[in-house]
């Protein structure tokens, strides 16, 4: 169990948590990529009902919906909530699922359309006095980079070789946000092709380190259950070299443009929502 604690200045904002995102994993890896989703046990869902909020918040991404980039909604898993520390109140702690869809770019390549993430984690008050965070999970697929490994072609599909990204959790966050600054996430990205070994990974060393920032407003999808919708950004993390790709290491550096400093850029559209643990089914 990863616990965090910090004491928190009263004028702090609870905003929405972290990155990444609950169950829309249903996109299709290409078995060139060798990747496969990572799939949560489904236990206890939240769902909203149809006729309280629009289509796409009850579970049904419309048109407008996929063309203005919105994340897919479905039922909330909250089967990833971690364990929380022994002797806190279980009704002032919130396990907080959320989903988000984006775009990436990374060195010199562009991911338009980022496969869907879930980040689960829990926060609430340690018994000092002080705010504690427990790391849930992060759940996604790999998305295909434009072009593949050679930088042929307009895809990663087809008879040449596929290039794939796939986040993973970089072991730090704190979800904790202030204003529109929405705290610390860190990520690593596998690179994945049927010519690289599973270990190459952008981040290996030293993780992408994300200080989110929020683009507008917050907006309350539905107040029963609770689901937020919100918009962040980061363009001005570091991208480092991958790490453990093999003899074609120097291509992937080439392909990607790795390390860059600058010019670096995630886009996420998100929606959250939470629920206390009192509420939880017992373990």
């Amino acid at each position: 169990m990863e616990i965090t604690a910090g004491k928190r200045p009263s004028a702090v904002r609870r905003g929405a948590a972290g990155l990444a995102l609950a169950a829309a994993l249903a996109t299709t890896i290409t078995a060139t990529a060798g990747s496969h989703a990572d799939a949560a046990t489904p236990t206890t869902t939240v769902t909203v009902a149809a006729d309280a909020v629009p289509a796409s918040a009850a579970g049904v991404a419309t048109t407008a919906d996929i063309a203005a980039g919105e994340p897919p909604v479905v039922p909330y898993d909250f089967g990833d909530c971690p364990d929380i520390p022994a002797g806190v109140d279980a009704a002032r702690w919130k396990c907080e699922v959320l989903t988000a869809t984006g775009s990436l770019t990374l060195g010199s390549r562009r991911v338009p359309e980022l496969a869907p993430m879930t980040v689960t984690h829990a926060e609430g008050p340690l018994p000092d006095g002080t705010d504690g965070q427990v790391w849930g999970a992060l759940r996604s697929t790999s998305t295909s980079v434009p072009g593949g490994l050679l930088g042929t072609g307009t895809t990663g599909h087809g008879p040449l070789p596929a290039l794939a990204l796939r986040p993973e959790y970089g072991g730090r966050s704190d979800f904790y946000s202030t204003g529109n600054n929405m705290g610390l996430f860190t990520l690593r990205f596998r690179v994945l092709s049927p010519l690289l070994p599973h270990g190459c990974v952008i981040g290996g060393d030293t993780p992408v380190e994300l200080r989110l920032r929020r683009a507008g407003d917050s907006e309350w999808v539905s107040q029963d259950p609770p689901v937020i919708r919100f918009d962040a950004y980061d363009d001005t993390f570091t991208a480092p070299a991958p790490v453990g790709c093999g003899p074609l290491g120097r291509l992937v550096d080439d392909r990607l443009g790795l390390p860059r400093a600058t010019g670096n850029a995630i886009t996420l559209s998100a929606r959250y929502t939470f629920r206390t643990y009192d509420r939880l089914p017992a373990r």
